[in-house]
C-alpha cells in the first residue's frame, strides 16, 4: 500500500534555512567514546559488520531511519516517503587516526566528519565508527538532520542503540522490512486538492473551541502579542557584534569537555539555582574572558543566548522538532562569579513566568497552512528576528552508564548547529555523573577554540570557588587524615 508523511512546518524549516544558507549545516548529533568489550575483533580493532547487524536489528525501532525526502507535485512541500534502495553500509561508516590516536586527533576529524552536508537523495543520518584511540577504545560520531529530530528526541532514538548492562551482547535477528511504494504524482496532487478544500472546514474546526473558551484564548493572544513585541525589539536593537558574529563558512571545529556532575549539583544547591543556571553561568565566565583576549570591551556588550526549551508533552517519544527557546541576556560583564550566577538566576527565574517565551513557534502554525512561500516568509522572518549571539543547549541524559554490545560508553559530546552570523554553539549532555560541553564552531572565524574550552574550564573552578566548595573539600580532606591518624 502506497504511504507518505508530511513534514510539519517547523520541521521543514530546516530544510530552507539550509537552502537559503550554502554554509549552514542543519544536523545535529555528537560524539561518543567507548571501551572495546565485546565489539572488539581478533585484530584488536572494531567488529564493524558485527555493528553493522546490530544496526541493522534494531531499524524496526526507528523508521524515519529507513525514509528519504520527497516532495508534493504541486506546492513542493516536502514529504517523508520510505527509500527504496536503502543500505545500511551506507549509513554506517568506518575510518581510523593516524597513529597514534589521541584526542587532538579525534577533534580534527569529528570536525571533518561534521563538515559535510547530509545528502538529501538518503535518509538523513550517518554514523561514523573511529578506531585508532589509545586502549583499544573507539568513537562513534553521529549526524542526524534537524529535521528528523531536537535534543529530546534524539536521546529517545539514540537509547535504540544503547543498552542497560554490559551482558547484552547477542543480535536479534533484523525484522523483514519491505519499503511501501511511494504514491504516484497524480495520487499526491489530488490528496493536495482535497486538502486544499478542507482547509476552511479545518480552521472553523480548529476555532470553534477557542471561541467556546474566549477567555482563555484572549488571555492566550495579549500574551503572545507581549512576546512578538518583546522579540520584535530585540530585533531592531540587533545582536551585538562581537568576532564570533560574522558569516560563517562551511568547515567546522569540534571541541569538548567534562565537569563533575555531583559538584555542579552541589554550586546549584550553594548558590540556589538550577543546573541550567550553571550551565549559562560558566558558558558566560568563559566567554567573558574569551571576549576580552579578544580585545572586545564586555562590560558594554549586550550578549544574548538562544536557550532551546522543550515543550514535548510527557510520554511524547515520536520524532521531529518541538522545542521553543528563550532569549536569554548573559552577564559577561560580570567580574563576580556568584554574581553572575545570581544575575543568570534572575534571568531564567524571569523568563519562566513568561508564557511568550517564543512567540515566533505561532508562525509555523500558519505556516502549515500556507505552503512552502508562507514557510519560506517565515524562515526569512525568524532569522531576520533572531536578536541572539549563539545557542545554548542542556539536555539531560541518563545518570547510569550504558552500552552497545557490551562495550561501555565513557563519554558523549554533543554537536549543536550554527546558524547565520553565530560562529559558536555549545551544547551540554549530563550523562552518567557527567555533564560534557560540546563546542561547535567555524573553522576560519575560531581558530582558537580551544582556548574558550580552556576558559570555560577555568569559568566552572572559579563558580566552584565561589560556592564555598574548594574550602568543603578542604575541610573533608583535612577531616580523613586526623582520622586516618587517630
Amino acid at each position: 500500500m502506497a504511504w507518505y508523511e508530511r513534514l510539519s512546518a517547523q520541521d521543514a524549516s530546516f530544510l530552507v534555512y539550509e537552502d537559503h544558507d550554502a554554509a549552514a549545516h542543519m544536523h545535529v548529533g555528537g560524539l561518543s567514546v567507548y571501551e572495546p568489550g565485546a565489539l572488539s575483533s581478533p585484530t584488536g580493532g572494531v567488529d564493524v559488520e558485527r555493528f553493522r547487524t546490530f544496526v541493522a536489528s534494531r531499524l524496526h525501532q526507528i523508521p524515519r531511519y529507513r525514509q528519504r525526502l520527497a516532495a508534493m507535485p504541486l506546492s513542493g512541500d516536502p514529504i517523508w516517503i520510505d527509500d527504496d534502495h536503502f543500505n545500511v553500509r551506507y549509513h554506517i561508516r568506518h575510518t581510523r587516526l593516524p597513529r597514534p590516536g589521541d584526542e587532538r586527533e579525534l577533534k580534527r576529524l569529528a570536525g571533518r566528519i561534521l563538515s559535510q552536508r547530509l545528502d538529501r537523495r538518503r535518509p538523513l543520518w550517518e554514523l561514523w565508527i573511529v578506531e585508532g584511540l589509545p586502549d583499544g577504545r573507539f568513537a562513534l560520531v553521529t549526524k542526524t538532520h534537524h529535521c528528523m529530530i531536537d535534543g529530546v528526541s534524539g536521546v529517545d532514538i539514540s537509547t535504540v542503540l544503547m543498552q542497560m548492562t554490559p551482558d547484552e551482547t547477542s543480535i536479534e535477528a533484523p525484522q523483514p522490512w519491505q519499503p511501501r511504494p511511494a504514491p504516484s504524482a497524480t495520487a499526491l496532487a489530488l490528496d493536495e486538492i482535497r486538502e486544499r478544500a478542507k482547509l476552511p472546514l479545518d480552521l472553523a474546526a480548529a476555532t470553534l473551541p477557542l471561541l467556546r473558551d474566549w477567555r482563555s484564548t484572549l488571555a492566550s493572544v495579549r500574551a503572545n502579542v507581549a512576546g512578538l513585541a518583546h522579540v520584535t525589539g530585540l530585533a531592531w536593537q540587533g545582536a551585538a557584534q562581537t568576532p564570533l558574529n560574522r558569516p560563517i563558512g562551511p568547515h567546522r571545529r569540534f571541541d569538548w569537555m567534562g565537569v563533575d556532575l555531583a559538584e555542579a549539583m552541589a554550586i546549584k544547591n550553594a548558590l540556589g539555582g538550577t543546573l541550567n543556571d550553571v550551565v549559562l553561568t560558566v558558558v558566560t565566565g568563559g566567554l567573558r574572558t574569551f571576549l576580552r583576549r579578544r580585545r572586545v570591551n564586555v562590560d558594554i556588550l549586550d550578549f544574548i543566548a538562544t536557550i532551546p526549551v522543550n515543550i514535548r508533552l510527557p510520554g511524547d517519544h515520536e520524532g521531529g522538532t518541538k522545542v521553543a527557546a528563550w532569549f536569554a541576556p548573559l552577564p559577561l560583564g560580570e567580574r563576580d562569579a556568584a554574581a553572575r550566577f545570581a544575575r543568570v538566576h534572575a534571568t531564567t527565574a524571569a523568563l519562566k513566568q513568561q508564557a511568550h517565551a517564543d512567540p515566533t513557534r505561532h508562525l509555523f502554525k500558519l505556516a502549515d497552512v500556507g505552503g512552502p512561500a508562507a514557510l519560506r516568509a517565515v524562515v526569512v522572518l525568524e532569522q531576520g528576528m533572531n536578536p541572539s549571539n549563539l545557542i545554548v543547549t542542556n539536555v539531560p541524559g541518563p545518570p547510569f552508564p550504558l552500552y552497545v554490545l557490551g562495550s561501555r560508553m565513557v563519554s558523549a559530546n554533543p554537536l549543536v548547529t550554527l546558524l547565520a552570523n553565530q560562529a559558536l554553539g555549545i551544547a551540554v549532555f549530563t550523562y552518567d555523573g557527567r555533564m560534557q560541553f560540546g563546542f561547535n564552531a567555524d573553522w576560519d572565524l575560531v581558530p582558537d577554540l580551544h582556548e574558550l574550552v580552556l576558559d570555560t574550564e577555568r569559568s566552572f573552578a572559579e563558580l566552584r570557588h565561589a560556592a564555598g566548595l574548594d574550602a568543603a573539600a578542604r575541610d573533608v580532606t583535612a577531616a580523613t587524615a586526623a582520622s586516618a591518624a587517630s
